[in-house]
C-alpha cells in the first residue's frame, strides 16, 4: 500500500478512531490548532464523515481483533509515530486488550487493564470509588440468575443500568432505566436477564437534566493535566439519557476539577478521561455518577468551544510535549446535538437552558460555516434514502 502520508513529516497525524458526532467534534477541534488528522469509521459515507478537516478511511471492524489489525495495516501510512484517538467504548476494550501492540504503532495513554477494566465496569468503579472515600449513590449488583431480593435494602427511585456499556446495543435497549419500587425493578431484570449480563441498580439522585454535570479531562504520562467542567441542560432520553444540550460551568469547576483530579489520581489513571456527576437537590451535594475512559466523550467539542481542546491537549502530552496552547480565552457557549434535543422535546423535555443562561450562544454540532460538508448531508440524507428507496424499487423485478 502506497505510505499517503509519508511526505507530512513536520507534525505528527492524529488518528481518530469512530467518526460519528464524537468523532466530528474531536476532528474539528484539532483542526483549530493545525493538527493534520486522519478519521477512520467502518462507514465513510455517514454525515458526519463530509468533514474537510480529515482524510477519510474506512475500516473493517470497530472492534475487536479485527480493529487492531485494522489499525496496524493503517500505520504503514504514517511516517511518523501517529497520536491515536478514541471515540467509542468498544474500541477502547479492544485497545487496552492489545496494547502492547498498538503502542509500538501509535502514542496512546491508558493505565493497565485491570485499572481499565475497573473503570469500565460500573459495579467495579462504585467499589473502588466507595473504598477511596467519594460520594456516590448506594447500589447493588444484579447476577445473572439474582432473584433481586437485595434491591429491598435499596432507597427508591432507582436507576437499573448494565456493568459494562455496549454501543452496539444489539437489543437496542436504553441505557437506563428509572424504576419507582422493588417490585418494579425485579420485573424488569426478569426481562434484562440474559440480555444484559450483569446490572447495577443505583438509588436515584435527586433533581433533572439541569443537575447533571461532568468534568473532562486529559491526563498526560509526563504528569500534566487540562480539565473542563461543564453541565447538562437537556438529555436524551429525559432523565436517564445522553447529552442534548450542554454548557460550561465555571460554579462548580474547583470542585469537580479537584475531585475528578484526585480520583484519576488514586487509580493511577493516565489519557484522555471524564467524570459524570449529579448535585443532589436535597443536600446539594455532587455524586459521582460514573467515568468515561480511554476516550473523548459524546460532547468533548464544548471544551473546545470554551477554550479548552482536550483532543490538542492528548495530541501534544501523547508526544511528550507541554500542554501549552490547548487552553485559550473564549467567550462562553453550549453545544446542541440537535436530535437529541428534538427527541427531548418531542417527549415533553424543556432545556433548561433558557432559564439558566438565555443569551447563550448554542452551538449546532453539525454545523459550521468553516465546515459545511456535515451538515448539508446530514440535511439531504432524506432526500437520498427517499431517493434511493424510489430507485430500488423501479429496479426490482416486476411480478406476474
Amino acid at each position: 500500500m502506497a505510505a499517503m502520508f509519508k511526505n507530512a513529516r513536520a507534525r505528527p497525524f492524529a488518528l481518530v478512531v469512530g467518526g460519528e458526532l464524537n468523532g466530528l467534534g474531536v476532528v474539528r477541534s484539532l483542526a483549530r490548532a493545525g493538527v493534520p488528522t486522519v478519521v477512520a469509521d467502518t462507514d465513510t459515507a455517514r454525515a458526519t464523515m463530509q468533514t474537510r478537516f480529515a482524510a477519510k478511511r474506512k475500516l473493517a471492524a470497530a472492534s475487536g481483533d479485527e480493529l487492531i489489525h485494522e489499525l496496524l495495516r493503517l500505520r504503514g501510512e504514517f511516517e511518523a509515530k501517529p497520536v491515536l484517538i478514541l471515540t467509542q467504548e468498544a474500541a477502547v476494550a479492544s485497545v487496552s486488550e492489545a496494547y502492547g501492540d498498538v503502542t509500538e504503532a501509535y502514542r496512546i495513554s491508558m493505565p493497565d487493564r485491570a485499572t481499565m477494566a475497573m473503570l469500565m465496569n460500573k459495579a467495579l468503579f462504585q467499589a473502588q470509588a466507595e473504598a477511596l472515600g467519594f460520594a456516590i449513590p448506594r447500589s447493588i449488583r444484579l447476577l445473572p440468575g439474582d432473584d433481586g431480593g437485595a434491591l429491598d435494602d435499596l432507597r427508591f427511585p432507582c436507576v437499573l443500568k448494565p456493568v459494562v456499556k455496549n454501543s452496539a446495543n444489539p437489543h437496542r435497549l436504553p441505557k437506563a432505566h428509572r424504576l419507582e419500587d422493588a417490585a418494579s425493578a425485579r420485573a424488569l431484570w426478569r426481562e434484562l436477564d440474559g440480555m444484559i449480563g450483569e446490572a447495577i441498580v443505583q438509588e436515584w439522585i435527586e433533581g433533572g437534566d439541569s443537575d447533571v454535570y461532568f468534568c473532562l479531562a486529559y491526563r498526560a504520562p509526563a504528569g500534566e493535566a487540562v480539565s473542563f467542567t461543564g453541565r447538562k441542560t437537556c438529555q436524551w432520553p429525559p432523565l436517564v439519557g445522553g447529552t442534548a444540550t450542554c454548557m460550561p460551568a465555571p460554579e462548580a469547576e474547583a470542585e469537580l476539577n479537584e475531585t475528578t483530579s484526585r480520583f484519576f489520581a488514586a487509580v493511577g489513571f493516565t489519557g484522555l478521561g471524564s467524570m459524570e456527576y449529579k448535585r443532589d437537590r436535597r443536600d446539594g451535594r455532587f455524586y459521582m455518577v460514573e467515568p468515561t475512559v480511554g476516550r473523548t466523550d459524546y460532547q468533548e467539542e464544548v471544551a473546545t468551544l470554551n477554550g479548552v481542546n482536550l483532543p490538542y491537549a492528548a495530541w501534544l502530552g501523547e508526544q511528550g510535549l507541554p500542554l501549552q496552547g490547548c487552553v485559550r480565552k473564549a467567550r462562553a457557549a453550549a453545544w446542541r446535538d440537535p436530535y437529541g434535543h428534538h427527541n427531548a422535546g418531542r417527549a415533553g423535555a424543556r432545556d433548561a437552558i433558557s432559564e439558566i443562561a438565555p443569551n447563550m450562544a448554542v452551538t449546532d454540532a453539525y454545523f459550521r460555516a468553516s465546515d459545511p460538508g456535515p451538515y448539508v448531508a446530514d440535511r439531504l440524507k432524506p432526500i437520498r434514502e427517499k431517493f434511493g428507496g424510489v430507485m430500488k424499487h423501479r429496479a426490482s423485478p416486476k411480478h406476474a
